[in-house]
């Protein structure tokens, strides 16, 4: 079943984005090399439990960790760590929060020092196909739009792998609503999509093959030929010409290029 919201229930998802938004903009100002997933798990949890919010990730369907921390090879539902990151680490924090009953559920990938041109171009397309999807999150459009869009802009353009096995997703009052929002697929396929349907839209993207495989512990989901992912997502609300992104990345990209360990000239 899809789930409508009203305005004012967007207005409050807005404000669970947004509290997203802020804790992965604390992570961008600290985030360098010698830290540990561990450490960064941390520091989320503190600031979501600092603003009366609870961490939507921690223990959803047994998840034993507060975010999901995935580095290099890693897709997503990497398990936070105790290894210390180093230069060259590709980086995505993937974190969902409750505030008033409602949940925001957004990741951003982080690049560590100096990485090849190869690394740069995939995290550069990699967000730009996000934003290529959310431009067909309007009414009328159907989920097929957004899902065509991103694979055009990854796949098709450069040939990058377009993972089938993980999928974007409905966001509301659960953290998993209908639809299901994959990052490939044609055009006019799938739900028409209605005012104030909310999306949490999610490429995630591998510089090589797109199969993958989950790991021993039961989450945590690899590339099959150990290359790089790179994971962006966005809470989205359905418009009538042209979507409204709850989450920001504005203050997030603001962090990211004053740590001078961070590598933001993909940007």
């Amino acid at each position: 079943m899809i789930f409508y919201k009203t305005d004012a229930e967007v207005a409050l998802m807005k404000e669970a984005a947004l509290l997203v938004s802020k804790t992965l903009a604390e992570v961008a100002k600290v985030l360098k090399p010698g830290m540990t997933t561990l450490d960064i798990d941390t520091l989320c949890a503190n600031y979501v439990k600092s603003h009366n919010a609870v961490l939507s990730f921690y223990k959803y369907h047994g998840y034993p960790h507060n975010i999901c921390a995935s580095v290099n090879d890693v897709v997503v539902h990497g398990f936070p760590n105790d290894v210390p990151l180093k230069n060259g680490d590709i980086v995505s924090i993937d974190l969902g929060v409750i505030l008033n009953g409602w949940h925001g559920d957004h990741a951003y990938t982080f690049i560590l020092g100096e990485v090849s041109e190869a690394l740069l171009q995939l995290v550069k397309v990699t967000k730009e196909s996000l934003y290529k999807g959310i431009e067909k999150a309007i009414i009328n459009n159907r989920v097929g739009d957004i899902s065509f869009a991103i694979q055009d802009h990854t796949e098709r353009k450069y040939g990058y792998g377009v993972v089938r096995e993980l999928v974007g997703h409905g966001l509301g009052r659960s953290l998993h609503e209908d639809p299901q929002v994959p990052n490939y697929g044609k055009r006019g396929s799938g739900s028409k999509m209605k005012e104030n349907l909310v999306l949490a839209i999610e490429p995630m993207i591998n510089l090589g093959t797109r199969d993958v495989f989950t790991d021993t512990d039961g989450w945590t989901v690899k590339t099959a030929d150990g290359k790089v992912s790179v994971h962006f997502e966005h809470d989205v609300c359905v418009k009538k010409n042209e979507a409204l992104i709850l989450s920001d990345f504005s203050i997030i990209e603001a962090a990211e290029k004053a740590n001078p360990h961070l590598n933001s000239s993909y940007c």
